[in-house]
């Protein structure tokens, strides 16, 4: 492992951090005097949780991910934690429904969204069986059965929400850290289609996002046919939007803050279509930054992941890496209407607090992972050192 990846890292997670509040700075403004006479109001708000997710990610970077394996019990219980906190958000357990759906947990003055940490602890918990569980990965039942079911609570619970999203950023991350670990393709392969399949039927019985879908698949020829927004339904309409925001942006884009679409055009403009917006007053070269910087983002964790001095440190990592960057290229493809349209942040971008704080626990725990791969290899350069002598 070497110490300039890891420079390299940090400096990649500090260059979207700050274009991310750039971007969110402008993205918000109008809808900050909107809703509360405050244009700064989001951007204030997003500092305190920046402050907050440092501080997170400096505490994941010290702590030694090993006490996750090593502490008995200490992931069954997190992992139980988050399932009552899921639990919680249902409005059979007192959970409030807001625009349809059942996501957030109030906690005073802050809201949290459970599903964002079952994303993290998913990752935790399966990594911690796996690795225990060594060779015998290739079982059926230690290697398929009990992963697919510590997956399956989250699911099944995240999706009565319903949050679909997350439930592909959960299956998808688990079944990733699964293929790394060394479980037989012949069993994610069969497994991964029939959980497909379910997840499938349950969005058909769900009427708005039958509804997403159908826009998506009316998109080619709706852009083929000059249709007028009037006749649009907010899914259509959200992705149409953004696409002009893009067109609008060109090479160089119109100004940092001269936006046309965030003036209530573009209604998401500070969460979920942050990138059009960005896109629209940066240009394309804002486009093609971000781009690289999560590939970059990717890449190094890879790096990283590849040098761990275990298996257990590979694992996280690759979980923890890939959940960021699954949320930005899903993101950025419904952006750029190369998706359906879903309701999915894009990391270091978006307004919000839980999944900010969550990207940056995800930071933190890949720099554990180098910080200590790295300390490993000193050691052992030493004493090999010391051996010759």
């Amino acid at each position: 492992m070497r110490k300039s990846a890891l420079f390299a890292f940090a400096l990649v997670v500090t260059a979207l951090v700050a274009l991310g509040l750039i971007v969110l700075a402008s993205a918000s403004e109008a809808n900050g005097i909107r809703l509360h006479k405050d244009a700064y109001f989001f951007i204030k708000r997003q500092s305190v949780y920046l402050c907050a997710g440092i501080l997170v990610a400096v505490f994941a970077a010290l702590f030694d991910y090993h006490k996750w394996r090593d502490i008995p019990g200490f992931a069954w219980v997190a992992y139980a934690v988050v399932a009552c906190l899921l639990l919680l958000v249902l409005p059979a357990f007192g959970g409030r429904m807001v625009n349809g759906s059942a996501r957030w947990l109030s906690l005073g003055p802050v809201n949290v969204q459970p599903s964002e940490f079952a994303k993290l602890t998913i990752v935790i918990m399966l990594a911690v069986w796996l690795d225990r569980a060594a060779l015998g990965v290739e079982q059926f039942v230690k290697g398929l059965i009990v992963p697919c079911c510590l997956i399956a609570v989250y699911a099944v619970l995240v999706i009565k929400e319903p949050d679909f999203g997350s439930v592909m950023v959960i299956s998808a991350a688990g079944g990733l850290v699964m293929f790394v670990a060394g479980v037989r393709l012949l069993h994610i392969i069969p497994a991964g289609l029939i959980g497909a399949a379910g997840a499938g039927a349950v969005m058909l019985f769900n009427e708005n996002r039958v509804r997403r879908l159908l826009a998506f698949l009316q998109s080619s020829q709706d852009t083929a046919e000059k249709v007028s927004t009037a006749t649009m339904n907010a899914a259509q309409y959200q992705a149409h939007m953004a696409l002009v925001a893009i067109k609008n942006g060109g090479l160089w884009g119109v100004g940092l803050g001269e936006s046309m679409q965030k003036q209530f055009y573009l209604p998401e403009c500070h969460t979920d279509f942050i990138f059009a917006v960005g896109a629209e007053e940066l240009g394309l070269f804002f486009s093609i930054a971000v781009v690289v910087l999560f590939l970059a983002f990717f890449c190094i964790a890879v790096y990283i992941a590849r040098n761990a001095s275990d298996r257990f440190g590979r694992f996280l990592v690759v979980g923890m890496a890939f959940i960021v960057f699954f949320q930005a290229v899903f993101n950025l493809g419904v952006v750029c209407e190369a998706l359906p349209t879903k309701g999915m942040a894009l990391p270091f971008f978006s307004y919000g607090g839980t999944n900010l704080l969550t990207s940056f626990f995800a930071v933190g725990t890949i720099l554990s992972v180098g910080i200590h791969s790295y300390r490993d290899k000193k050691h052992v350069l030493a004493r090999s050192v010391l051996m010759r002598l």
